[in-house]
């Protein structure tokens, strides 16, 4: 369970952004019977104002009958009552239709506000539907809700998938007000319900490989930005993954708990999230863009602003392990740091200031691998 101090924050960070959806979700509700009793007063106004046309009478512009039909509903039109038996009996059914549409509108409203529990499946779509910039957590066993308790400390939005119905968690997620879409991930339809295209990461943390990979390769396809985050048993393969298909993969034989699945989700780039203690250390590459604040700063610049360390920098021309503190970055460079999320995710953001659709550079995963066996 989450504790009671995250849950005050959550609430104070989060509320607003929730109730708002939840506004947004009931309305999209309402919008139904409120357009069929705005069509029913357009057709059956239309119709009276042809029928007293035909009886010769003073006809009224389309508004003016639309209005006329509105008014009869509560039993306050402000015209006599005609003569012809087929006029007058608007007077009648317009009552009995009018408040039969509202009051089924109002009661549905008022259960789904009310009663959450019984909004079903197509609630959760819904409210998944106003989603955007989000995680996509596949599998919603015990890694997968550790997964998401780590997300929401990390201020993100979620939606998730599971397929088996009777996971225990299903009731606790939703009880965060995480949309939980039924339905197996490995099927587009669940994925579009998700909203993957608007997503910015997905978790596929499934207990089966091979289900994660399609799962994982779905996702790229229909939306080639997304990050992907991959849980796999085998070591051997989640190398030759990470390596075909570029998908940032983290394997539970690593010994990598949640919060390296839910950091590695996040918009700052992450190579790997372990705990020392109660501390998450966070090791991540960065590529220095042309328009980066950290242009022509010195390391001791950065580190001293932005609270990291920076272990290895690898320039045009060489590499340095521990550069010296009045080394000067360029861009183009290549940053090994070891910082907090919140450090790597405003770094992230600053240093990928890109106008849309201009390409990225990537950390070299094998300038990476070399430092780590270097350092050991």
């Amino acid at each position: 369970m989450i504790n009671p101090a995250f849950a005050k924050r959550r609430t104070l960070r989060q509320s607003i952004k929730t109730n708002w959806r939840d506004f947004r979700v009931l309305l999209r509700a309402f919008s139904r019977p409120l357009i069929l009793f705005l069509g029913t007063l357009i057709v059956f106004g239309l119709l009276y104002r042809v029928l007293s046309q035909l009886a010769g009478l003073d006809v009224p512009s389309p508004v003016q009958a639309i209005f006329l039909m509105l008014q009869m509903i509560f039993l306050q039109a402000n015209i006599s009552f005609p003569e012809v038996w087929y006029l007058q009996l608007f007077f009648f059914v317009m009552p009995i239709i009018g408040i039969a549409l509202l009051s089924a509108g109002v009661a549905n409203l008022g259960a789904k506000l009310f009663n959450k529990a019984e909004r079903g499946q197509d609630w959760e779509v819904a409210f998944a539907s106003t989603f955007s910039d989000h995680v996509i957590v596949c599998g919603l066993g015990k890694l997968g809700y550790r997964v998401v308790l780590q997300l929401l400390k990390f201020s993100q939005s979620i939606v998730s998938i599971e397929q088996d119905v009777s996971k225990p968690f299903i009731t606790q997620i939703r009880d965060l007000d995480v949309p939980v879409i039924l339905g197996d991930a490995r099927l587009r339809d669940a994925l579009v319900k998700a909203k993957i295209d608007h997503a910015a990461a997905i978790v596929c943390c499934t207990d089966n490989d091979l289900t994660n990979l399609d799962i994982a390769l779905d996702a790229r396809e229909m939306n080639p930005q997304i990050k992907v985050v991959l849980r796999m048993f085998d070591d051997d393969l989640a190398r030759k993954i990470e390596r075909g298909f570029g998908i940032h993969t983290v394997f539970s034989t690593s010994g990598l708990a949640a919060p390296a699945f839910a950091a590695a989700a996040t918009r700052a780039h992450i190579d790997y999230s372990f705990y020392v203690g109660d501390t998450l250390l966070n090791v991540s590459q960065i590529v220095v863009t042309a328009d980066s604040p950290m242009v022509s700063k010195t390391i001791e610049d950065i580190e001293r602003a932005n609270d990291l360390t920076i272990v290895m920098q690898q320039t045009a021309t060489e590499s340095r392990m521990h550069p010296h503190s009045d080394a000067v970055i360029h861009a183009g460079d290549l940053l090994v740091v070891f910082a907090s999320l919140e450090t790597l995710g405003q770094l992230g953001m600053t240093n990928n200031s890109h106008e849309d659709g201009a390409k990225i550079p990537q950390p070299n995963h094998s300038v990476f691998q070399r430092f780590l066996k270097r350092g050991k």
